[in-house]
């Protein structure tokens, strides 16, 4: 079998080792010919992104780089991001890295040419169409990580550096023009990265996978997707340098991203706002979250999970899977609580208000009401 191809859904993808050796070629294909990179800080002097910025110099495309981007990015990134692309003349964005820099990076594409506060693009109702889609940057997407999806993403999470809140904010033109999925590029990664990557893309399917939403189509990538999770990421964390298995890791962060049309539940609307307002990792805090919102979200999704855990070839039904999360959670090194995980259990109250008030909270299979909020937390200490 070969991990080589060309996909078009839902964006153009260049799948395959070694293809970030193509993103001149993708940026003459999108017509951006001033490029600004978009990074977080500890990629920015790395070997794959100077490789980066080097193929760029080579075909004449400048090496501007943008790496001013936290783990959780906030609206100061954006404004410091939008200041460096207007003051560069710069055309287009190539988002690389991680969820952070991904989402940064598109953000940045659609808010420069923008008049209101990015504020009034959230994903609400039908604001995205206050944009101008004219004014829109083209987007080039290259993740260096295996989870987050947000390659495929018509939304970036941005956090409100004075509330502390986490806002999606969307438009379909949010959504790269190409990406570059390159599994070569995910090597270097941390382990604990790796895990908590992966993780993200695994709750991504099972959360649209649960979801109460109609959408057959991302149903079944959000099955495909776990089953690529189950057998690959354990695979990448006893061998890092399993290419083959990263590719299937990349794959799957893909399909997570492209499921979640169909909804997200309460694992991210808990996660948004701890990572806002401690500065944790995404996908490991929804990893942390995980079996709390399984067992609360029982009553609704049992018989679909018994059908996940036979796809899976795992026994007992929900028992069983929920028994198969618990052990490859301890099997990753995953923290056993949110105390394990570093939280202080001091705002609950907070938390819980801005759980509910999530846009993820309305895709729950069961209504996740402010006392229900406040006990899943306090089952996570």
């Amino acid at each position: 079998m070969t991990l080589t191809a060309n996909w078009s859904y839902p964006t153009a993808i260049r799948f395959g080792a070694g293809r970030i050796k193509e993103l001149a070629k993708a940026c003459e294909a999108t017509g951006i010919k001033r490029p600004l990179l978009v990074t977080d800080r500890g990629l920015a002097n790395l070997p794959i992104t100077q490789n980066a910025l080097d193929l760029l110099d080579k075909a004449g495309l400048g090496r501007a780089m943008f790496s001013e981007v936290d783990p959780n990015p906030s609206d100061i990134n954006l404004e410091a991001g939008v200041k460096v692309f207007k003051a560069g003349n710069h055309d287009g964005v190539i988002a690389f890295g991680g969820g952070s820099g991904l989402d940064l990076g598109k953000v940045i594409a659609f808010q420069a040419g923008q008049t209101r506060p990015v504020w009034d693009f959230e994903d609400v109702d039908d604001w995205w169409t206050r944009a101008d889609a004219d004014a829109i940057a083209p987007i080039i997407a290259v993740p260096t990580t295996a989870g987050t999806g947000s390659e495929v993403g018509r939304a970036g999470v941005l956090t409100n550096a004075k509330t502390h809140v986490k806002k999606i904010i969307f438009h379909p033109k949010i959504l790269p023009a190409i990406v570059i999925c390159d599994p070569e590029l995910t090597v270097g990664m941390p382990t604990v990265i790796t895990v908590g990557t992966g993780l993200d893309a695994f709750i991504h399917c099972l959360e649209a996978y649960s979801s109460p939403f109609y959408h057959p189509m991302s149903q079944g990538i959000a099955l495909e997707g776990m089953r690529l999770v189950k057998e690959n990421l354990p695979k990448v964390f006893a061998d890092p340098n399993d290419i083959e298995a990263r590719s299937h890791l990349m794959s799957a962060a893909a399909m997570g991203a492209t499921a979640f049309q169909k909804g997200l539940g309460a694992m991210h609307a808990m996660s948004h706002p701890i990572g806002a307002t401690y500065n944790t990792h995404h996908g490991m805090t929804n990893a942390v979250v995980m079996p709390a919102v399984l067992k609360f979200n029982r009553p609704a999704i049992e018989g679909r999970i018994d059908a996940l855990a036979a796809y899976l070839g795992i026994e007992g039904g929900f028992d069983g899977f929920y028994d198969y999360v618990m052990k490859l959670r301890a099997d990753l090194g995953v923290p056993a609580t949110l105390t394990d995980f570093g939280v202080p259990n001091d705002r609950l109250d907070d938390l819980a208000a801005m759980a509910v008030a999530d846009p993820c909270a309305g895709g729950n299979p069961v209504e996740l009401t402010l006392d229900a909020a406040k006990s899943l937390y306090k089952d996570c200490f």
